[in-house]
């Protein structure tokens, strides 16, 4: 038997089984028992795997959907790691993010300010608050890092070049974003059209399975979508892009 942890974070019970039938569609015709389950502390997707394909089936999620390190000894320095923000320490001026390392203990990465500053605020001496608001970093919101060094109890880390430049993008093209995190891509879509926003939303980038931007046209303000689209994802989680306010 093969066990992983995916790098993704189910939310819910209905998340779960999204993922256990996704991946039971793709293993339909190979020799493998699969089963899902979610950690109900940490919120990320187990899965067990027995049968002679289970080998086949652990490199498609590899590939696909990406599997967490687990053991701090397999993690090096200059790795590029997945994860999902945690915690914006303002008492230590710190962004935490989960990157599913749990032995010998859960160890977290931690992009201090003064890196946030240098990759996100052109080295200008913004605070933790600032930065993070400007950006519509919240807890939950799924970033790759590139860990720097680790010690026992910490992995320090920056943002992934990759991620750095994601961010700058949203804030060089000067259009609003509206971040949805814990939902589904199907819901999103279903829920633009029931509320008639693709005039105002142009596309929907995936941040994760449960993670999605929603890109808005030119001079719409992405806190006015807050409120169509909130009374039909109650269980969802908005964080707002504001272009005009990443403008440092």
């Amino acid at each position: 038997m093969t066990n992983l942890t995916l790098l993704t974070k189910a939310w819910n019970g209905g998340q779960i089984r999204q993922i256990d039938e996704l991946l039971h569609t793709q293993f339909a015709d190979l020799d493998v028992e699969l089963k899902v389950l979610s950690n109900p502390t940490n919120r990320w997707v187990h899965v067990s795997l027995e049968g002679e394909d289970q080998a086949v089936a652990t490199a498609y999620m590899r590939k696909e959907i990406g599997i967490c390190p687990a053991i701090l000894d397999t993690v090096k320095a200059d790795m590029v790691l997945k994860g999902y923000v945690s915690k914006i320490d303002i008492e230590k001026q710190r962004l935490v993010v989960d990157v599913g390392v749990f032995e010998p203990k859960i160890i977290h990465a931690a992009i201090p300010l003064a890196n946030l500053q240098l990759q996100l605020a052109d080295g200008k001496n913004l605070g933790l608050k600032q930065i993070t608001y400007a950006y519509a970093i919240a807890e939950g919101l799924p970033l790759s890092v590139r860990v720097i060094s680790k010690n026992a109890d910490i992995l320090n880390a920056e943002l992934s070049p990759d991620q750095a430049v994601m961010l700058q993008n949203w804030r060089q093209s000067l259009l609003d974003r509206l971040v949805v995190l814990r939902t589904s891509k199907e819901l999103v879509s279903e829920v633009i059209e029931r509320t008639r926003l693709s005039r105002d939303v142009i596309e929907v980038e995936s941040l994760g399975l449960f993670e999605f931007a929603l890109v808005c046209k030119l001079g719409t303000d992405a806190a006015g979508l807050v409120s169509r689209m909130g009374r039909y994802m109650r269980n969802a989680v908005f964080v707002v892009f504001a272009a005009k306010k990443a403008r440092f």
